[in-house]
């Protein structure tokens, strides 16, 4: 993930350059490798970059030819060599980044541009010609981004990757919507990303088609893998983590097998990277090309000593013949980081932390290993209602509703912890379960197909789209991995980390102050003592106009206030847990 921070029409650019520049600083984080930033008329783009595509060249903002286009993106376009391929006038592009691939649809599309656009994205880009703005976020919020205004400022718009780099400079901040583009002509953000299953009140009717729901997966993991650079798989040892892991080696070892065939390197003429030859990526054939062979794909796994998700997700490498790697935390490590980990997720709700802090840690040992991107399973429950309390869905529309609503609302909850959590250290973390074509796919079927039985546990056509060991694909994965049942990944690192946090909040929380919550807080009041403390946390490094971008993760149907799955009545415990 790169950082961007960005600002249309300011009243003083020039005096102003110096700040932004210390904006743009401090979410550097987010892409260590360089730093760039663009000035033209009253606009600047400041850009932190995280070099994964185009490491060689791609350095941004990027430009056209007269330098009348800049672009400051973050994220991945993975149908770029198909794009270039496919442009309708001719372009010679600077670099073999991906996401120059913007710019030239832009001069053909205008602000309908992200619509052709295929990955995980953000991007501000100024038009010098006609001075004119245009932003957009990628269809569901992998990404983040921001856009903040100054009421001393009528008439300026920022936007940046994380709030601190906005709230030294704006007085109102809202999260920017996924799926839309700002245009600075109109002052207007409107919704460019259009699925047929938006309507959640829409019921699909589509017939279960296994094969179909497999081969799309594959096939949005497969586009994952484009890199230039070390990458390996987030395992918790769960269904979700374990498909993305179980697809990736299979695709990996394939990759192995047809560079062994092509040992030796050959030179691409620059006209025909032009059209995408040469490039990482895929192709019109769904082919991928890299240029990253490891020896071996590697895995990793993070839970508090003799965790249910460790356990898990060593039986699940062992199966695939990933090179894993176990990380242990104590309690004591993940209490330590909770103020950082509050400051790099700008949040307060519980589930969040909760599962952020486990990640957190384990990416900075990823990073520290060389690796700079990562696979991971995050949306799987949003769109085939995994969460255990989809187990009370009074009947398929509702079932549905929530699951669309759900997938909805990921950029506040999942794909924030994902993204945030692995920037914090200059990692990137990709997410095949959101690619357009697999939701398509998945949020159309019957959800009488995904309602939960007494024979059918959560996501039941996910492991038996997957359960193939009587078929020529062979098995996925053991059986006892395949129909595991869900934790939730706070509940699933050890049962004490939930425990040992609510037990700290009650030393830090005191009854007075659950009576006397701030009055700035408004009706946004926490109702458990482990909310108040997390809020506390969170004001210290923000101010309350930081606090409408928040949303608290609760379940649906079930009567309790704590979301952690094992509140949930129908969990079961099937692991013996050491926890300290």
């Amino acid at each position: 993930m790169c950082g961007i921070f960005a600002c249309h029409n300011h009243p003083d650019v020039a005096k102003f350059k110096p700040t932004a520049l210390k904006l743009s600083k401090a979410i550097r984080h987010r892409g260590p490798d360089w730093s760039g930033s663009v000035t033209c008329h009253n606009t600047i783009l400041c850009h932190e970059r995280l070099s994964i595509v185009g490491v060689e060249s791609g350095a941004q903002p990027l430009t056209n030819a007269d330098e009348s286009i800049a672009v400051a993106a973050n994220g991945e376009i993975y149908n770029h060599r198909l794009i270039r391929k496919h442009l309708k006038n001719p372009y010679h592009f600077k670099t073999t980044s991906d996401c120059e691939v913007i710019i030239p649809l832009y001069l053909e599309h205008g602000i309908d541009a992200p619509k052709y656009l295929d990955g995980m994205f953000s991007f501000v880009l100024y038009d010098k010609n006609q001075d004119r703005t245009i932003a957009a976020r990628d269809p569901i919020g992998i990404t983040t981004l921001y856009k903040g205004y100054n009421s001393q400022e009528p008439g300026a718009v920022y936007f940046a990757s994380e709030l601190k780099s906005l709230h030294p400079v704006c007085d109102k901040i809202e999260a920017f919507p996924p799926g839309h583009v700002f245009d600075s002509l109109t002052g207007e953000t409107t919704r460019y990303f259009e699925p047929s299953w938006w309507d959640e009140k829409k019921c699909p009717q589509t017939p279960l088609d296994l094969k179909l729901l497999r081969e799309t997966l594959e096939k949005s993991v497969r586009k994952r893998l484009m890199a230039e650079v070390p990458y390996g798989v987030l395992l918790s040892g769960g269904l979700d983590s374990s498909l993305v892991a179980a697809i990736a080696q299979r695709e990996s070892l394939r990759l192995r097998k047809l560079a062994e065939e092509q040992a030796a390197n050959q030179e691409v003429d620059p006209e025909a990277q032009d059209k995408g030859e040469g490039l990482v990526g895929i192709d019109d054939d769904n082919k991928l090309s890299t240029v990253t062979f490891l020896p071996q794909l590697n895995s990793f796994s993070i839970g508090l000593p003799g965790s249910p998700d460790n356990k898990a997700a060593l039986e699940v490498a062992k199966f695939l013949g990933t090179k894993h790697h176990v990380m242990t935390f104590t309690i004591e490590d993940g209490l330590n980081a909770l103020s950082d980990v509050i400051y790099h997720l700008e949040t307060y709700d519980v589930t969040t932390i909760r599962a952020s802090t486990p990640m957190y840690l384990l990416s900075r040992k990823i990073k520290a290993m060389g690796i700079k991107m990562v696979l991971s399973g995050e949306g799987s429950d949003e769109i085939f209602g995994g969460y255990l309390y989809f187990h009370g869905a009074p009947n398929k529309e509702e079932f549905h509703e929530e699951c669309v609503r759900r997938v909805k609302n990921l950029h506040l909850a999942d794909c924030l912890r994902a993204n945030k959590s692995t920037s914090a250290w200059g990692l990137e973390a990709r997410v095949p379960f959101l690619d357009k074509e697999f939701l398509e796919v998945a949020l159309n079927i019957d959800p009488q197909e995904k309602m939960i039985t007494k024979e059918k546990l959560e996501k039941y056509i996910l492991r038996k789209a997957f359960d193939t060991k009587d078929q020529p694909e062979g098995a996925y994965l053991p059986d006892n991995i395949l129909y595991r049942q869900k934790e939730q990944f706070s509940d699933g690192v050890g049962y004490g980390w939930i425990d040992a946090l609510k037990d700290q909040a009650e030393l830090q929380v005191t009854d007075e102050m659950m009576k006397n919550p701030k009055p700035e807080w408004g009706d946004d009041i926490p109702d458990t003592k482990e909310a108040y403390w997390y809020r506390c946390m969170f004001d210290e490094h923000f101010p309350p106009s930081c606090a409408s971008t928040v949303m608290r993760w609760t379940p649906k149907w079930v009567k309790q206030t704590d979301p952690s799955g094992r509140a949930i009545s129908i969990h079961q415990a099937k692991y013996d847990h050491v926890e300290e």
